[in-house]
């Protein structure tokens, strides 16, 4: 998703300044980034100006940057981490953003030495395509906080739609323990995840259906939202389903890995 969200900013003539530990990672990320901009050139979505792009293994590169976007796994200990380190190193009023889709946004802010200045966003994928955003404004985020996140989506070319703060905000809240009971059907045998996708597809109007909407955001990262959902609603629908967690052990995760509900050719992917 940081690639994504990388791609629609520069796609706009933003620069961008990518930072991520692992350089095989970042090497990766500059191919995906490419693809991806090529991509929405030729759907339109882009603008002629394309931003410069720079990379870093470091956080420390980040201290000049204007407006910051958290977008690693969903593991609140280790999104905690990185915008603690980060709000500590950036100038006092910066506009952070964590993208997640279940975390908390308050229970984040806690890590941060000016919890006021960090709002919400949950792009979907791929964020260059989709052109609604869902912002979360959690109890502490500030007046100008919100006003430079929306303004940024707004010159994304980007919907902003504002809600508040808890586990799952809206779309995961709704979606994600959909996704987990459609497996369940599948576990249980009642049916194909090919026959799931076309009866909620065909019959309900969900655009790809909610497996191959797994598919698509990575199973790994749909159970780990899961567990994030469960913990702190105490739903058990939102406990992950057995078929659900032995995609994740057998590293079938969706269209990354090129297996999940569905397999995928390298071209798919």
């Amino acid at each position: 998703m940081g690639s994504g969200i990388a791609a629609l900013a520069l796609g706009h003539g933003v620069p961008v300044l990518l930072v991520d530990p692992d350089e095989e990672r970042l090497a990766r990320a500059r191919a995906d980034i490419r693809h991806q901009l090529r991509l929405a050139a030729l759907l339109g979505a882009g603008q002629a100006a394309e931003g410069a792009l720079r990379v870093a293994a470091s956080p420390g590169a980040a201290t000049d940057s204007a407006f910051v976007i958290e977008a690693i796994t969903e593991n609140a200990e280790l999104k905690a981490k990185a915008l603690a380190g980060l709000s500590a190193i950036v100038r006092p009023g910066t506009p952070f953003v964590s993208n997640t889709s279940s975390i908390p946004i308050d229970e984040l802010a806690d890590s941060m030495s000016r919890p006021q200045d960090l709002a919400g966003t949950h792009f979907m994928n791929p964020p260059s395509l989709i052109g609604t955003v869902e912002v979360i404004r959690g109890p502490r985020t500030a007046d100008e906080t919100m006003a430079a996140v929306t303004g940024v989506l707004h010159g994304l070319g980007r919907k902003a739609v504002v809600v508040r703060d808890a586990p799952g905000f809206v779309t995961s809240r709704i979606l994600h323990p959909m996704i987990n009971d459609a497996a369940r059907v599948v576990q249980a045998g009642t049916a194909t995840a090919d026959a799931v996708d076309a009866l909620l597809r065909d019959c309900l109007g969900h655009r790809t259906g909610p497996l191959r909407t797994a598919d698509l955001i990575g199973i790994d990262n749909l159970v780990d939202s899961l567990r994030v959902l469960h913990e702190r609603t105490g739903d058990e629908g939102c406990r992950p389903c057995e078929l659900l967690l032995a995609k994740v052990r057998a590293g079938h995760l969706g269209r990354k890995s090129g297996r999940g509900f569905y397999q995928y050719e390298e071209a798919a992917r």
